[in-house]
C-alpha cells in the first residue's frame, strides 16, 4: 500500500481517557492519529493513544533497525491532545528524530507548553532529558509544511512571500486558524498527496449557517475528521447546556461534510462520559444526513 495515503486512529477521546466496559467497543484514549503519506510519519496530536502507537513503532523498530522519523501536528495544548507525549517511547531514544509543529498560544511557544507539563513535581523527567532529536517550531495558517520524497526534514513555506510550485509527489500540510474553541481557538489541518487528502477538525464548534470557513478548507477532501463531541441535547437544551464549550454535534460535522462535499467524515474527539451504545447510536443520527459517516474508533484503519 505504499501508493496509498493511510489513517489510523490511536485516541478517539475528548477530555481524558476512560477504560472500562463501556468504552470497550470504540476505545478510551485521547486523541491521536497516525498518517503515512509518500514515506514520510505524519502523528496528529498526543493524547494517550500516542502511547500505544509509540510502543508500535519501537517494535517495527527492532524489527528492522531504522531510526524513527516523526512529524507531529498539535491542535493546540491542551491536556487532552498533550498528556501522552511525556509516555512516548520514541522521544526516549537518541536515534529518533521529532519535528513538531504547533500554534503558539498565549504568547507561549510549543516547547514552552510541552515543557511546562513535564516539569517536576509533575512528572519525573523533564522534555530537555529525553534524548532523541526534538525540533520544534511554531506554526502559522500563512504557512505550508511540504514533505519531499527522500527528504525526512520538513520544508515550510509562507503561502503569501515565497514561491512555492506542488507537486503530486510531495505531501502538503495546510492550515488554518480556527476560533471556535476557547480561549485561543486550534489549528485545523488538511494534508494532501497524490490527489488524495483528509482534514483534522477537531475541537471546533460549529456556527449558525454552519462554518463555512470549514467548509471551504475541507471541500472537496476524501475524509474529514469533524469533532462530535455533543449530543443536540446536550448542546442545548440539556441541565448545563454545552454551548459555547468548543466542541460540535454529530450533525454539526454531518452538515459540514454534506457541504464540502467529502468522501467520508469520521466523528472524533467522543466525550468521555458516552459509552458504545450512545456512539453508535450518534453515528446513525450523523448518518441521517451524510451516509458515509462513522464514528472513529480505537484501530480504525482507511485507506485513501
Amino acid at each position: 500500500m505504499g501508493g496509498d495515503l493511510q489513517v489510523k486512529f490511536w485516541g478517539v477521546r475528548g477530555s481524558y481517557p476512560v477504560p472500562g466496559p463501556r468504552t470497550v467497543r470504540y476505545g478510551g484514549n485521547t486523541t491521536c492519529v497516525e498518517v503515512r503519506a509518500g514515506g514520510h510519519l505524519i502523528i496528529i496530536d498526543a493524547g494517550t493513544g500516542l502511547i500505544h502507537l509509540g510502543y508500535e513503532l519501537m517494535h517495527r523498530h527492532q524489527e528492522t533497525g531504522e531510526p524513527i522519523i516523526a512529524t507531529i501536528l498539535f491542535s493546540h495544548t491542551h491536556h487532552d491532545h498533550t498528556q501522552g507525549f511525556p509516555f512516548f517511547r520514541p522521544a526516549y531514544l537518541g536515534s529518533s528524530t521529532l519535528y513538531m509543529f504547533g500554534p503558539k498560544l498565549f504568547r507561549e511557544d510549543l516547547s514552552e507548553a510541552l515543557s511546562r507539563a513535564m516539569l517536576p513535581p509533575a512528572f519525573p523527567v523533564e522534555l530537555e532529558e529525553l534524548n532523541s532529536l526534538k525540533i520544534m517550531r511554531n506554526i502559522e495558517e500563512t504557512e505550508v509544511i511540504i514533505l519531499r520524497p527522500g527528504v525526512p526534514e520538513p520544508g515550510v513555506r509562507n503561502v503569501y512571500r515565497q514561491n512555492h510550485i506542488g507537486s503530486p509527489d510531495q505531501v502538503e500540510i495546510r492550515l488554518y486558524k480556527g476560533y471556535a474553541h476557547p480561549k485561543v481557538g486550534i489549528l485545523i489541518y488538511r494534508i494532501s498527496w497524490q490527489g488524495r487528502s483528509m482534514v483534522f477538525a477537531s475541537d471546533t464548534e460549529g456556527y449558525v449557517g454552519h462554518d463555512e470557513r470549514l467548509i471551504e478548507f475541507a471541500q472537496g477532501t476524501d475524509l474529514l475528521i469533524h469533532d462530535a463531541q455533543y449530543t443536540e441535547e446536550e448542546y442545548t437544551t440539556g441541565r448545563a447546556p454545552k454551548q459555547g464549550y468548543g466542541h460540535s454535534t454529530p450533525q454539526m460535522a454531518a452538515n459540514v461534510a454534506k457541504r464540502a462535499g467529502v468522501g467520508q467524515l469520521a466523528l472524533f474527539h467522543h466525550d468521555p462520559r458516552h459509552s458504545d451504545d450512545q456512539l453508535a447510536e450518534m453515528e446513525r443520527q450523523a448518518q441521517g444526513i451524510f451516509a458515509n459517516t462513522i464514528a472513529a474508533y480505537e484501530g480504525l484503519e482507511i485507506v485513501l
